[in-house]
């Protein structure tokens, strides 16, 4: 029976004994009573019934205010602890019961806090066996990691359905780059932890390639398979495939999934294209001209004495037609000439960092004083960092040991496509020959050789080395030419601490099945959302100026694959919204308008219970689009608020900012849409153990139970 039921039934009673008794008895004598008697008696209750009456009321009002002030102490107080000890007990362990009401309540609450604080300490050092029990596996997985984050290659394990169990930095980088293409409106090439690799891959290829792997398997030979595919962006990719293999049921190896290690080779096989046009093109080129110099060379050969015009125009068509050789060798030479320079595998290094290492050992080994200036830190150079600072320490020992330089500068000078590393020096110049002579010998610095000159460096960078002097200043330096890299740079995440996992080896028992109602809640793929808008009046017309969005796969908040995109509204920002979400006008202004952000964020979050804190307020500014962007938002919405109201009822508060508090959440910014929607992933992580504790464990039963509570009548 409900609270408030038993409250009324504890009423109707308190009314009964007030009035039962007097009513009986009344009776009785009544019965008894001769008829004189009853007129007597009537005509005396007449007289005083009405204050008879009100005293009767008034005391009832009295019984019925000590009743609930008792019941709410009691009754209410005990209900309302038992929904802070579930909190205490299964989503913040560090919580504790207030201490209120009377002092029969509080000594229970303070007996709980005990037991808590025991609970604690046990559990702690069960934690901390735990801890040291599993610290081998640990470092086995965290060296896993970091093997997987490092490499240079795209690495993406699969199970047999095709979803995405591993993935490495390499990998992500990738795909989000095939993402920035035409596709990238709709979502592009989209990767993570429980999504679909046919999304990426065309679907009938890998089931191929699996294929034959299972054959070569049952052969006994080596399980590989390899094919090119095209993106939908029209992206060309080389993959190769491998099976992870586990013991079947006779012993013998059975796949449970699959690795794929992928290379962009469209840039490739673009240059190999333009060189082989380009090759074509002149050896085409060239035979006709060539034909017509050995016909005029032929001439002058056969017949030395012809006519003196004569000979002059056959003179005139060698030279035509070699000067035409020439510029067209000159115009292949300059448009390929990165192509065809030395092809020694060069890495995206800073110059920063190359200065900085031929400081230290120049300053350690030959104590000579080293100097910057004009080094621009964000400079990236391609070079063999090795070989690069052993050729500095080489000019750096010749230097010291012929001219007696007191210090050597280093400055670094970018123009266009080309970096300049000087190494300058105050004192004596050198002499072109010896110049030439330290360049053409084998490098030999500190007692180490080399077995490489100071021009095989040079050309293993296709760069170039002059010397120079600036005579105003009495100094002279040497200039390394070297090629500028654009490496892929990625801003910091300040959420997330120690290195991404982009990995879930539980997701290999994953069954590829659509959002049911009746699976569990702790088995499917949620996407948790928040928007930030113009105002609180979807149906008035605000606009959302930011949508920030994280997946949970696998009952983990998966804080690398987040979605978070400012909005233009395409309408003033109302300036009393302003201080509440620190979105300026000059944020939104140039950012994409809803048609482009919305069919992104639809894609991210496609297959995936969508989450969110008063998700009606959400939701409603998503529907008011669908007419616009024909996009619409059909899988289940659960609502953090409405779940907090059916394991809580009692509590005073459901915003988010109280279930926090109560759950030992902290956040880095509210009305923040990415921030507010990583919070409310982990309110819903918390939320899940207590939902299980009142049977709530489908989808079904959390949307029937959240219907029934007060607050899914809020309508916007």
């Amino acid at each position: 029976m409900k609270a408030k039921a038993r409250f009324l039934l504890a009423i109707a009673v308190l009314g009964l004994l007030m009035t039962g008794p007097f009513v009986v008895t009344s009776f009785l004598v009544w019965v008894e009573m001769q008829e004189t008697e009853r007129k007597l008696l009537l005509d005396l209750l007449l007289s005083r019934l009405p204050i008879g009456t009100l005293m009767t009321l008034f005391g009832f009002a009295i019984g019925i205010a000590v009743l609930h002030n008792l019941f709410k102490q009691y009754v209410e107080g005990l209900r309302g602890m038992a929904e802070q000890l579930r909190l205490m007990l299964g989503a913040n362990r560090n919580f504790r019961v207030k201490l209120q009401g009377p002092p029969e309540v509080q000594r229970v609450a303070q007996v709980a806090n005990d037991l808590a604080a025991q609970r604690d300490a046990l559990l702690d050092d069960v934690e901390a066996r735990i801890a040291e029990a599993n610290a081998s596996v640990e470092a086995e997985k965290n060296r896993l990691a970091a093997l997987m984050s490092e490499l240079a290659q795209a690495v993406v394990v699969c199970n047999l359905d095709g979803r995405i169990l591993l993935y490495n930095n390499r990998a992500r980088l990738q795909f989000k780059a095939l993402s920035q293409g035409p596709t990238s409106a709709a979502g592009g090439a989209l990767i993570g932890l429980g999504r679909s690799i046919f999304s990426i891959l065309e679907k009938n290829q890998v089931e191929h390639s699996l294929e034959i792997i299972r054959q070569r398997l049952v052969g006994g030979k080596s399980a590989i398979a390899n094919f090119v595919t095209t993106t939908r962006g029209g992206q060309l990719l080389r993959v190769q495939m491998v099976p992870v293999l586990s013991g079947g049921d006779e012993g013998e190896p059975a796949m449970s999934g699959f690795v794929l290690t992928v290379d962009n080779i469209t840039r490739t096989l673009e240059e190999e294209a333009r060189r082989d046009n380009a090759l074509h093109s002149l050896t085409e080129g060239s035979r006709a001209a060539l034909g017509s110099i050995r016909a005029a060379v032929a001439n002058l050969i056969d017949y030395p004495d012809m006519d003196p015009e004569l000979r002059e125009r056959f003179v005139k068509v060698v030279d035509d037609e070699a000067s035409r050789m020439s510029k067209r060798l000159d115009q292949t030479m300059n448009e390929f000439t990165d192509a065809m320079k030395t092809r020694w595998p060069l890495e995206d290094v800073l110059a920063m960092d190359i200065i900085s290492a031929a400081q230290r050992r120049i300053e350690d080994k030959l104590k000579l004083p080293t100097k910057t200036e004009e080094v621009d830190d964000g400079l990236w150079i391609k070079a063999d960092s090795f070989s690069l600072v052993f050729a500095l320490l080489f000019i750096a020992e010749r230097l010291q040991d012929h001219y007696q330089i007191r210090d050597l500068r280093f400055r670094t000078v970018c123009e266009g496509k080309l970096a300049y590393l000087d190494l300058i020096w105050i004192g004596q110049a050198i002499s072109s020959e010896t110049f030439y002579s330290w360049e053409m010998e084998t490098m030999q610095a500190l007692g180490e050789t080399s077995s490489l000159s100071l021009r095989d460096v040079i050309d293993r960078h296709g760069g170039e080395i002059w010397y120079q002097r600036e005579k105003a200043a009495h100094r002279a330096f040497f200039r390394f030419v070297l090629p500028v890299a654009v490496p892929v740079t990625e801003v910091a995440d300040e959420r997330s601490t120690g290195r991404p996992e982009y990995y879930d080896f539980d997701l290999f028992k994953f069954e590829d099945k659509s959002i049911d109602l009746d699976r569990k809640l702790s088995e499917l793929t949620y996407t948790v959302f928040d928007t930030e808008t113009t105002g609180l009046e979807p149906s008035n017309g605000d606009e959302i100026i930011q949508i920030g969005a994280v997946r949970i796969v696998n009952n983990r908040l998966l804080k690398q694959e987040i979605f978070n995109q400012i909005v233009d509204p395409e309408c003033p920002l109302k300036p009393e919204s302003i201080p509440i979400h620190g979105i300026t006008e000059d944020m939104v202004r140039g950012q994409p308008n809803i048609d482009i952000v919305l069919p992104g964020f639809h894609a991210f979050c496609e297959e995936t219970v969508l989450i969110a804190h008063n998700a009606a307020f959400d939701m409603r500014f998503l529907q008011l689009k669908e007419e616009r962007t024909g996009i619409r938002f059909t899988q289940p919405v659960l609502d953090t608020l409405l779940l907090s109201a059916v394991v809580s009822p009692n509590q005073e508060s459901h915003k988010l900012d109280a279930l926090l508090e109560r759950l030992g959440i902290s956040i880095n910014t509210r009305h923040n849409a990415l921030d507010d929607a990583l919070a409310t992933g982990e309110v819903f992580l918390k939320l899940l153990p207590l939902l299980e504790e009142q049977g709530i464990v489908t989808v079904r039963q959390a949307l029937e139970a959240s219907e029934k509570t007060y607050f899914s009548r809020i309508k916007y």
